[in-house]
């Protein structure tokens, strides 16, 4: 059951190009499973369903193998008023204002959840899993997803089935590049991380369409998957829910 699961988040009209480059590139490493994180309206003006080009690519990459997860709606959270430090910190300075489902009530969420999934599904893809932004995620927001019949969910630490409730923590590894300064500390926190990794059962590689513009954070991200697939096996998420529900772990 040693996995290696390597998303690639943010894809949608806005970065299509880059996503494609992402996929041919990691597919010439031997990586051909991957999650595919798609937006349906990429902040209100990338909707998938006007690029024609965009929807051909994602049917071909699912023909293949490749997952179509939802990614949020919009992918952006407007500030509210009267916000807390915590809450200003979370959503402004962590996420630069992506993080859509962090604080949405279940009515909320819902509509967004089932607006995207319906979208993407009129397109002939199939979402079973669904991620938010950032994997900033409300409990009224899982309760949504429970009560519409996803499949999963997915935080920075945790892939939760949420048909059965288990539960796999193993922390992802993702690249922040908006500063030199996020570089650096990117670079060295995730040589760490990916030490510390080295035993889980799962390993999680969280590329997004920026990545591949910086040499030093792309090399190692091409390194990591390189020796990562020496000793597991590449898959979606949904191939790890599917197995795990298979082959339950030992408490």
């Amino acid at each position: 059951m040693r996995a290696l699961v390597v998303s690639l988040h943010d894809v949608s009209p806005l970065t299509r190009e880059r996503c494609e480059r992402i996929v041919e590139d990691l597919a010439a490493l031997g990586a051909v499973r991957l999650s595919l994180l798609v937006i349906p309206d990429h902040h209100g003006r990338g909707r998938v369903g006007e690029d024609a080009a965009l929807c051909g690519w994602l049917r071909a990459r699912a023909a293949e193998g490749h997952e179509i997860v939802t990614h949020g709606y919009f992918h952006r959270r407007a500030r509210r008023g009267q916000e807390s430090l915590v809450q200003k910190f979370t959503t402004r300075v962590y996420t630069a204002g992506e993080g859509e489902f962090y604080d949405l009530d279940s009515g909320e969420a819902a509509e967004l959840i089932s607006r995207g999934n319906a979208e993407l599904r009129e397109l002939g893809l199939d979402p079973r899993g669904f991620i938010a932004p950032a994997w900033l995620l409300s409990v009224g927001a899982e309760k949504a997803l429970r009560d519409l019949g996803c499949e999963y969910t997915t935080r920075l630490r945790t892939v939760s089935d949420l048909r059965t409730g288990e539960e796999c923590e193993t922390q992802s590894l993702c690249w922040s590049v908006r500063a030199g300064w996020r570089r650096a500390v990117s670079l060295a926190w995730n040589a760490v991380l990916n030490s510390r990794l080295e035993e889980a059962d799962l390993l999680r590689i969280s590329v997004h369409p920026p990545d591949i513009e910086h040499g030093a954070i792309w090399r190692q991200i091409r390194s990591f998957i390189t020796d990562a697939m020496r000793t597991r096996e590449g898959m979606t998420y949904l191939d790890w829910i599917t197995r795990s529900r298979e082959h339950p772990r030992a408490s």
